[in-house]
């Protein structure tokens, strides 16, 4: 009887097998990171001149097209979530706390249990960058909005704050998470390129501080840079590399870049640029998240980039495809983005 009672709850508990060993859970923990392209209401700000964005401006935009977009963007989540929803999910481009109540409670999204955070940053069309979590996996603990100061730049426009968001997981462990969506492109990318690397030093500063508080750092960054892998900003400023192939040279405080080996693949990225695909949005983790051993880890070939056909359309242009849109130019099209999701998956044990 003895025996088969311990058969018994070996079988039922097989965690359990020594005195005093307590019972342990391992499951997904999928991150993902989304441009939403243009996700405004319709209504104006009076501070942000979100014109573009009303019922009577050039876009039309309505409130079924609203709508629309808030059922699109939670079906992305959803479907990159597979048969559960991420329990971390960065958004670039949101205009205001009222779409992100909408976005988690007034859409198909609202079945996921989400809670968000988010910034509101001095940026002059109104965009912002949020965090939703489940409150699950995900206690949080702080969130901090971080101002971009121009420094020397006189011509530096105001743009979108970083968001640091610092929650507990099930491990009893704290995870630093960044949200950035850094200055665009936009008068050319070497005219541009100084106000990135502004950015870029901002956030570089913040992660070597909670570097040298924490004894084991667990960060992930995330967002939109508008720069590729080895750009300045990315590559020199926030030191991000690619983890090397021998996972024993890792070294716990150095920024690891999890798709930066796969974004010099050909026809890989996120966003199409005259018929050529790279990677602007990205997911970058401290060298302690690469760590086999630890409670909390991924590894380079546990990311990616989100295609399923839905998202795509065809390229009529340059071929091949493309993210199914929001807009082409200023015919509506009623898509989804411009840019596709970037996800990964850790490994939690608790």
């Amino acid at each position: 009887m003895k025996f088969i009672r311990l058969f018994f709850l070996t079988c039922i508990f097989p965690f359990s097998l020594s005195h005093g060993q307590s019972v342990k859970d391992t499951v997904t923990f999928r991150v993902m990171s989304y441009n939403v392209e243009n996700l405004f209401d319709c209504q104006h700000d009076s501070l942000k001149n979100d014109y573009e964005f009303m019922p009577d401006a050039i876009r039309h935009w309505t409130y079924s097209k609203y709508k629309k977009k808030l059922d699109n963007i939670a079906r992305v989540i959803t479907a990159v979530g597979r048969w559960s929803p991420p329990a971390l999910v960065a958004l670039c481009e949101v205009e205001n706390d009222s779409v992100m109540r909408d976005l988690t409670q007034r859409s198909i999204l609202r079945e996921g249990g989400y809670q968000y955070v988010m910034t509101s940053s001095p940026d002059q069309r109104g965009i912002d960058v949020a965090l939703l979590y489940q409150r699950g996996v995900f206690k949080l603990l702080s969130t901090q909005s971080i101002r971009i100061m121009p420094g020397r730049h006189k011509e530096f426009h105001p743009t979108r704050d970083i968001l640091h968001v610092c929650g507990l997981l099930p491990d009893k462990d704290s995870l630093d998470v960044f949200v950035c969506h850094l200055p665009s492109r936009s008068g050319g990318e070497k005219q541009s390129e100084p106000y990135r690397i502004i950015v870029a030093g901002v956030l570089k500063n913040i992660v070597d501080s909670i570097m040298q508080i924490r004894t084991t750092p667990r960060i992930l960054i995330m967002g939109d840079f508008n720069d590729y892998p080895n750009n300045k900003s990315i590559r020199q400023v926030l030191g991000a590399k690619a983890p090397p192939h021998n996972m024993n040279e890792i070294q716990s405080k150095q920024l690891y870049h999890l798709l930066a080996q796969r974004a010099a693949e050909e026809e890989f990225g996120s966003y199409k640029f005259q018929g050529e695909w790279g990677l602007l949005d990205h997911i970058i983790v401290s060298g302690s998240l690469l760590n086999k051993d630890s409670s909390f880890h991924t590894d380079p070939s546990k990311a990616d980039v989100f295609h399923d056909s839905f998202i795509l359309t065809d390229d009529e242009r340059n071929g091949g495809k493309q993210p199914f849109r929001t807009y082409q130019g200023m015919k509506y099209i009623g898509g989804y983005s411009d840019h596709l999701p970037v996800w990964a998956d850790f490994t939690l044990i608790y």
